[in-house]
């Protein structure tokens, strides 16, 4: 282990947190995740496929949708600005957010269709998957930037959920304003720059994300380097690296941070970038520590990896109550 670095084991577990007092604004690429369970007993006649007679259906929130769904299940108020379609799906996607108690900011973009990821279940084994997005048009994305500015007063901490469908092409402003006024800025990032994140508080990239912008690492230490040149060179508070079944590394500027996974079966990855981001984010709202917080969030996503498709974890999972 490089200097500086150490594993951490020593958090108050037993030590409590008044999530209620967690205002978080989502804010990002909402999506509508659709899945279709059925029973496989056959291969089509028509091609070499598995015919999937489709016994039930569910409908859940996905992409910062969901980032919303996890926070607001912890006990957080929530709130999620956002582009969907004038549509049945856009209708389903503001239905689901009243149902949970998640405010919502939702603009209609009437030129565009919701992004729906439909996906087909077998035998409890995922299939397929069938995409269908549009990215949302200039007009709707500047009303966007405008009513993100109205809301940004009345929430401690903002989540920018970047799924690369178009959504946050603004993120640089919306990191500004949140920013001037000394809002707490959480980021799922996405691409090949992460430039325009710049200025965020912490920044939340999986394993194959950072290598895309940062390159292959060799070592720990290379990889050490390589997360906080990049921290700096971003002005950022910290960098939580998610590492699979490697757990979560946190590069501040003081010192570097392992914590070992805590996951204790994988069933299904889905989703679980958004829980960590969003508990990480009522965490800090509540007052956690960064450390506490990564501490939690940690827990969270091994607890979601153990279920089906997109899933929350919720306070009585988490904390043992």
């Amino acid at each position: 282990m490089a200097s500086g670095e150490r594993h951490y084991h020593d958090i108050d577990m037993k030590n409590t947190f008044s999530l209620d007092n967690s205002r978080i604004l989502v804010v990002g690429d909402v999506m509508l995740d659709r899945y279709w369970f059925g029973d496989v007993s056959r291969i089509s006649p028509e091609a070499p496929v598995p015919v999937v007679r489709v016994e039930k259906r569910e409908e859940r929130l996905g992409g910062a949708a969901n980032v919303a769904r996890n926070a607001v299940a912890l006990g957080a108020r929530t709130a999620l600005l956002g582009v969907v379609g004038k549509d049945e799906a856009g209708d389903q996607v503001d239905g689901l957010l009243t149902e949970l108690g998640i405010r919502s900011f939702l603009n209609r973009d009437a030129s565009i269709s919701t992004i729906i990821k439909l996906r087909v279940i077998g035998r409890q084994q995922q299939l397929l998957r069938i995409d269908f997005e549009e990215p949302p048009t200039d007009t709707v994305l500047r009303d966007k930037l405008t009513q993100f500015n109205t809301l940004l007063p009345d929430y401690e901490t903002v989540v920018l959920s970047d799924y690369a469908k178009g959504a946050l092409v603004n993120v640089r402003h919306m990191i500004e304003a949140a920013k001037k006024l000394g809002k707490c800025i959480l980021v799922d990032p996405k691409g090949d720059d992460f430039s325009p994140y710049k200025g965020a508080s912490i920044l939340t990239p999986n394993k194959s994300e950072l290598r895309r912008i940062v390159g292959s690492w060799k070592s720990e230490e290379d990889l050490t380097n390589r997360a906080q040149n990049l921290r700096a060179e971003l002005d950022l508070q910290a960098l939580l690296l998610t590492r699979s079944e490697e757990g979560m590394s946190l590069y501040t500027a003081s010192e570097v941070l392992h914590f070992p996974t805590e996951a204790r079966e994988v069933y299904d990855v889905s989703g679980a970038g958004d829980t960590v981001i969003a508990t990480l984010a009522v965490m800090l709202g509540a007052g956690a520590t960064m450390q506490e917080a990564v501490e939690w969030a940690n827990r969270a996503g091994g607890i979601v990896v153990g279920k089906l498709g997109t899933a929350t974890v919720t306070r009585e999972e988490l904390f043992g109550a």
